[in-house]
């Protein structure tokens, strides 16, 4: 005989807290296996895809290593440098930055040449702030970027682990299929794979959104002549998947780097201006529509509650299990929404009568014989 559902209750519901206690003591350690195996799971139908072509699963997880390895090297080796170097001069350059702006808003706003005026000593503050701290935020900036993605994981540890668990990902699923509930293995199936469509919609195709619009920024921006296009255009890509929030970012960054770079050159800055109008409308009109798609299930509203709270509960693991655990309580819920339209809770006496059978009525015309006259 089944357990009752509150037995049952109680196991699932201690199993969750075991795994939120171990996401809270070892997410550092669990870092580099989470990404590994996020790695995995984007990568997996690109493997199947090349088993279909006739590979094996070796040698089809050694290609995708390899193609790998090449783009890896060939960022290291072209870009990186590029954008840390960007980042740099960019922080370095801010203090100098503030006392501009400040002159400009002193020259057009002559109140604030008194020295009482709270706006002016706002001013001087944030300048004061900034010249004093400025290599101080880009050591960190730097530092931090270093701390949470060290050179360890990325270059020994991830990819060791994506690469075993790509090889042997079907294997995993098929003994994880195994271990179900045998009463309840359909249903955990279905909702299984309702979230791996909405993973798979949302985060393999806003990977490529961030991606695709990341380069535009970069490239229209270094094109037009901003100084600092390369890293602005990487930070709007990078944060694009989260809500109107890079698009904000990334517009304010290098509209108002190009007023401090342009002034006067109206023509310039309408550029940068336009380059982020027309990114914003190809992400919404063709980006996002096309690889994304409107049927994910997950609102901006939802996901930028998830993001904050795992952020904030589990750092940097916690953001990285936000969209997945978010994509899953949503498919949860909307199940939970049907089996609770089609109870007895919701429908009463009410809806159990207008789900009955109604009666067929006699459309015999008069004088024509009974159905079952013989």
């Amino acid at each position: 005989m089944a357990l009752p559902l509150g037995a049952q209750a109680r196991y699932w519901g201690i199993a969750a807290v075991v795994f939120l206690l171990l996401l809270w003591f070892l997410g550092n350690v669990l870092l580099p296996f989470l990404v590994g195996g996020a790695i995995a799971y984007f990568l997996d139908p690109v493997a199947d895809r090349l088993e279909r072509l006739g590979l094996s699963r070796v040698a089809a997880t050694t290609v995708i290593s390899l193609v790998a390895l090449m783009l890896v090297i060939l960022l290291v080796l072209a870009v990186i440098p590029s954008l840390i170097n960007q980042l740099t001069a960019l922080v370095n350059s801010a203090p100098e930055i503030a006392r501009k702006m400040q002159a400009f808003l002193v020259e057009r706003f002559p109140e604030l040449t008194d020295s009482t005026s709270t706006m002016r000593q706002t001013l001087a503050n944030i300048a004061t702030a900034i010249q004093a701290r400025g290599a101080e935020l880009a050591n960190g900036l730097l530092s931090s970027a270093l701390g949470v993605i060290s050179a360890v994981v990325f270059i020994v540890v991830v990819p060791v682990v994506a690469f075993y668990l790509l090889l042997d990902w079907d294997m995993m699923v098929a003994r994880v299929d195994a271990m179900l509930p045998l009463d309840h293995a359909p249903v955990i199936r279905k909702l299984a794979v309702e979230i791996n469509m909405v993973l798979a919609g949302f985060v393999r195709g806003q990977i490529s959104v961030c991606v695709l619009l990341g380069s535009f920024y970069s490239i229209a921006l270094m094109l037009a002549g901003l100084q600092f296009g390369l890293i602005v255009g990487a930070i709007a890509g990078a944060i694009t998947f989260i809500p109107y929030v890079g698009s904000i970012i990334g517009g304010t960054l290098a509209v108002g780097l190009a007023l401090f770079q342009f002034w006067g050159d109206w023509v310039s800055i309408g550029i940068i201006a336009a380059i982020f109008a027309v990114g914003q409308f190809i992400e919404g009109n063709v980006l996002t529509p096309k690889l994304v798609g409107k049927s994910v299930g997950l609102h901006p509203v939802w996901l930028l509650f998830a993001l904050s709270a795992f952020g904030s509960v589990f750092g940097f693991v916690g953001m990285l299990i936000a969209v997945p655990v978010a994509a899953s309580i949503g498919v949860l819920t909307r199940f939970g929404v049907g089996q609770y339209q089609s109870s007895l809770l919701y429908k009463g006496e009410t809806g159990r009568d207008q789900d009955a059978p109604l009666a067929r009525p006699n459309r015999r015309k008069s004088g024509a014989p009974p159905e079952d006259a013989a």
